[in-house]
């Protein structure tokens, strides 16, 4: 089975990149632009054609730029979970301990969840596929989606997104052992099992296992299904509301992390959200200029591409 889960090396390196892209198309496009056909309006052949070549360039330059901000945050992803500020010793012991506060909260047991899908091979292999490969790729068509046709909705998503996700690696300094890991409690890796584990075949304490509070994967799944009830209007668009619920049962089911662990998460992302509420509350003003303009702008120039 291949699975795309590039190094945090690997991402720096295509981060790297698409901003050289980004630069490139840019200042090309820009050149374009400023060329005294474009700047007088030439109506004429040749001139049309520069000034829909410029549009395209700054379109795709900016594109670029964007796609190396959202790869370089997974490539801080990826380097975070190589370290931890506590070390390995104890992960157990917090892991055991959000156990032990689920039972007294009453909440249903992962491992039942679990062993309700295990007698189900191919149901179970579709849910570690889905833990390894869905997420990012959904969160990468999402950010598209919003920056072609919802403009004025890319910005503070992805602000939120950037935020939330820096908070959560934060948080997984301290290490936190997943449910796998966790013995006496009648949880298996599943993916393991089957030959899906994305991790090293040696097991162990490795740091990158043992960041599994917050669950960035389900406060991801759920900030893509804001973006999508809040930017259509169709009624179809609560069927989004599946996306988390999925997500939380393959975590879960997989035995990556417990239900806390998605429950921090959402904490964390209401805190980011109100926060920026907050902020555009104290700073109404700048909202005009510095958010509504360039985006009615770079609509426009969008709109003029995709007719040209």
């Amino acid at each position: 089975m291949i699975i795309f889960n590039p190094t945090w090396e690997e991402a720096v390196a295509g981060a790297a990149g698409l901003a050289g892209m980004s630069a490139a198309l840019l200042y090309r496009g820009k050149a374009l632009a400023a060329t005294p056909a474009v700047d007088e309006g030439d109506e004429g052949d040749e001139g049309a054609r520069t000034a829909r070549t410029a549009r395209r360039l700054l379109a795709s330059g900016r594109f670029a730029r964007e796609a190396a901000l959202v790869v370089a945050l997974f490539a801080l992803w990826q380097f975070a979970g190589t370290f931890s500020v506590l070390g390995p010793d104890g992960a157990l012991g917090r892991a055991r301990w959000l156990w032990d506060a689920e039972r007294a909260m009453h909440l249903p047991s992962e491992a039942w969840l679990q062993h309700q899908i295990l007698p189900h091979p191919v149901l179970m292999q579709a849910f570690n596929l889905y833990y390894d490969i869905l997420h990012f790729p959904v969160l990468i068509a999402c950010l598209i989606w919003l920056f072609i046709w919802h403009r004025d909705r890319y910005g503070p998503f992805r602000i939120t997104l950037a935020v939330f996700t820096g908070l959560c690696l934060f948080i997984q300094l301290i290490p936190v052992a997943p449910p796998r890991m966790l013995s006496g409690i009648g949880m298996i890796d599943s993916a393991a099992l089957y030959g899906q584990s994305v991790y090293s075949p040696t097991g162990g304490f490795e740091a990158d296992q043992l960041s599994a509070m917050p669950s960035v994967h389900v406060g991801w799944a759920i900030l893509v299904a804001i973006a999508v009830i809040t930017v259509l209007r169709s009624p179809w668009r609560w069927l989004v509301l599946l996306y988390p619920v999925l997500t939380t049962t393959a975590v879960v089911v997989t035995a990556n992390h417990f239900w806390l662990d998605g429950v921090a998460a959402g904490i964390v992302l209401a805190a980011v959200m109100a926060g920026q509420a907050a902020v555009r509350r104290v700073l109404p003003g700048r909202e005009p200029q510095s958010s509504q303009q360039p985006v009615t702008q770079a609509a426009q120039v969008m709109t003029r591409s995709a007719r040209g």
